[in-house]
């Protein structure tokens, strides 16, 4: 017979392991943390919401504009990148301006407005002030106003107004045209270039053209005779007629006083008698100053006369 062999006691399996239920989660505490409370306590404060939003990023902006302005390099670029922009607007075809037209003006004046203006074309208007240039021509004594503007086909142009001449005045050997204040406006040559104008001559006539300009217009019944106007002293008026005539007007009242004249004339014929001089600047009679002429028949006429006539 086999012996019998004992069997080794195996180990009973172990049962599975049941899985273990998930633990319970935790319910959030409302709650904020003492940290979060504080900095929700701080955010209430209005200077720090606009320290946050505004204050804080414009000194960021600033300081870093203010760095990156600070170096040289970085100016000159932005130097650089402008002036390209500059001329490249300055430089576009509907700016460039070809040329000037001036209208309102006689040839002579427009040849001194375009040397007044100084512009050398082609030019861009954005080069050019407009008030300068109208500046600059209303400088001229010959131009009493001035417009200026940029008109189709890129054209600068103007529009002036001349100043009208009103009389003549002679200083020394030159011959000049005033307006009617008295302002020079240009030279002529010749007297018979304006010879429908009255002439000024003595020293501060310039200053008292308004005061001629309204004797003349009294003076019109004898404007055929008219020869010029002579100031004296700096203060009155000398009527310069032909024959060799002349009416000296008082220093104030002179208007009236050549109305007398003018009344005189009319009625009693007095400027066709031989007188050099009617000398108004009595404001009683005028004066009258004969020729030599009419002084020797007036004294022939008295030697005639026979002693104890009446004359």
């Amino acid at each position: 017979m086999q012996p019998l062999i004992a069997e080794r006691d195996t180990p009973a399996p172990a049962p599975a392991l049941a899985a273990a239920p998930p633990a319970p989660r935790q319910k959030r505490d409302p709650a904020p943390s003492r940290i979060r409370y504080r900095l929700g306590r701080l955010w209430l404060r209005p200077w720090v919401r606009a320290a946050v939003r505004i204050w804080i990023p414009t000194l960021v902006l600033v300081g870093s504009g203010w760095l990156l302005f600070s170096r040289p390099e970085t100016r000159e670029a932005l130097d650089t990148v402008y002036a390209r922009a500059v001329d490249a607007v300055r430089e576009r075809r509907e700016f460039r301006l070809v040329g000037m037209s001036i209208t309102g003006a006689s040839e002579p004046l427009k040849a001194q407005i375009a040397e007044a203006v100084g512009v050398a074309f082609p030019v861009s208007s954005l080069d050019l002030d407009l008030a300068k240039v109208r500046d600059r021509v209303e400088a001229l004594a010959a131009v009493r106003e001035a417009r200026v503007s940029v008109v189709g086909e890129n054209v600068l142009a103007l529009s002036v107004v001349e100043q009208q001449p009103a009389a003549i005045l002679r200083d020394g050997d030159e011959l000049a045209l005033l307006d009617t204040d008295g302002h020079r406006i240009a030279q002529i040559s010749d007297r018979a270039v304006r010879a429908d104008l009255p002439l000024l001559l003595g020293t501060g006539a310039e200053q008292a053209v308004p005061e001629a300009l309204a004797l003349l217009r009294i003076a019109r019944p004898i404007v055929s005779r008219l020869r010029g106007f002579v100031r004296v002293g700096e203060r009155r008026w000398d009527i310069v007629l032909d024959r060799g005539q002349r009416i000296m007007l008082p220093e104030k009242g002179a208007l009236s006083a050549l109305e007398r004249v003018i009344a005189l004339q009319q009625a009693e014929d007095l400027l066709s008698r031989d007188a050099t001089h009617i000398d108004m600047r009595d404001g009683e009679r005028p004066v009258l100053r004969l020729t030599p002429y009419a002084i020797g028949e007036m004294n022939r006429s008295r030697t005639a006369t026979p002693q104890g006539e009446e004359t």
